[in-house]
């Protein structure tokens, strides 16, 4: 199979679950989650499917946890959509990615950043 075949229908599984986790899906761990990316074995029977939240440590864990307790919900809703013979198997996996580019931007900002004037002292009124 082509890796363009492949492409599109990467794109669409990433298209079709981002509308159904908006639309349909009422799991309360699985809150504001952006769909990054999908990657589909050669076979297409598993599709590794990138999130991310923004959040804290424990809102990450638990939105994953919500998406992997979802995830048969989510491929049978994902038959529907697809026009393909097989639909994958998703796992679900956090893309860090997003999260290490903006610590290392803030690091440029800080390190980019003139140092700051001490501020002026006043003299004491007499």
């Amino acid at each position: 199979m082509s890796n363009a075949r492949s492409a599109r229908i990467a794109d669409q599984i990433q298209r079709s679950l981002a509308e159904v986790i908006r639309l349909e899906l009422r799991d309360p761990r699985v809150g504001l989650v952006t769909l990054t990316g999908v990657e589909l074995s050669r076979d297409q029977s598993h599709a590794k499917v990138f999130y991310t939240v923004m959040g804290t440590g424990p809102e990450v864990e638990a939105a994953g946890r919500g998406l992997a307790h979802a995830a048969g919900f989510l491929r049978s809703e994902l038959a529907h959509r697809l026009t393909t013979r097989k639909v994958p198997e998703l796992h679900f996996e956090f893309d860090e990615s997003v999260e290490r580019g903006v610590r290392l931007s803030r690091i440029i900002d800080e390190a980019v950043k003139p140092p700051s004037k001490p501020a002026r002292r006043r003299k004491p009124a007499a």
